[in-house]
């Protein structure tokens, strides 16, 4: 797969999402329910990540991106914080490996300045190991915010302004999106979140516009093959419109990123 991807709008008729977004919510829960402490279920949130990699190959997949750690997780207990960034490290360290094994391209997307310099160097140094890989691309959401991400692609559109490269007017929806941390590949067609909580916590709040929603009760240590065929199979039920009529997308018509009334 090349860094660039010209046609990154989605396919209506597509049965397969080419990428897959997920929220991995319930590890503290399913810990707690085994009276075992909240880092416990993290551990074991890291064995339903290396499945989930996994049958996204096998399922022809192209990206999925994974909501590792919120820019609001920073208020949780500074213990389990301190737990969750050594926990990144040592995932890092041994995943990294295997994902190079599998052709897996590793890309990490969220404010990185954050975080410490050991971590940080840990982070490009896994991401350069694996910059060369042609099969899935793996994206790790650390220190992510939708948010976040909409203020900066906004400074930078700014500063072009500021120096004169750019008018104000000349700002669109596809200049913005070129500034974001996903330009460069497929939007997400399928959104998935675990754990019973129907949400999306800013997560790719620009990228999921079109994106379809799946929620589940499973709490993402028991995540496996199963879970994620449900999702895929209810994704492939659906028919996915982008503003125009259910008989137009029936026709074959290609999908162009319309805005308007999605139910019209």
């Amino acid at each position: 797969m090349s860094d660039a991807h010209p046609d990154n709008q989605p396919d209506a008729n597509a049965k397969v999402p080419r990428h897959v977004a997920i929220i991995m919510d319930g590890n503290g829960r399913w810990a707690e329910r085994r009276h075992m402490p909240r880092f416990a279920g993290h551990k074991a949130g890291v064995d339903a990540v290396r499945r989930v990699v996994e049958v996204a190959g096998k399922r022809g997949i192209e990206v999925l991106t994974l909501f590792a750690f919120s820019s609001e997780n920073w208020r949780r207990p500074k213990k389990e914080v301190g737990l969750l960034m050594d926990l990144f490290m040592v995932a890092l360290e041994r995943e990294v490996r295997r994902l190079n094994k599998n052709n897996v391209r590793l890309r990490i997307i969220g404010n990185i300045a954050g975080f410490s310099e050991k971590l940080q160097k840990r982070i490009h140094k896994a991401q350069q190991l694996t910059a060369g890989n042609t099969g899935l691309v793996l994206v790790v959401a650390a220190n992510y915010g939708g948010r976040w991400d909409i203020t900066q692609a906004a400074r930078q559109l700014a500063r072009r302004v500021e120096a004169g490269e750019i008018r104000a007017d000349d700002i669109d929806a596809e200049m913005m999106d070129s500034c974001m941390c996903l330009h460069d590949l497929p939007e997400p067609d399928l959104f998935i979140r675990s754990g019973g909580e129907m949400r999306i916590s800013n997560f790719l709040l620009w990228q999921l516009a079109y994106c379809e929603m799946y929620f589940t009760d499973i709490l993402w240590p028991d995540f496996n093959e199963g879970v994620i065929d449900d999702a895929l199979e209810s994704f492939s039920r659906r028919q996915r419109r982008f503003g125009r009529t259910g008989q137009q997308v029936e026709q074959g018509g290609k999908a162009g990123g319309a805005e308007g009334d999605d139910d019209a």
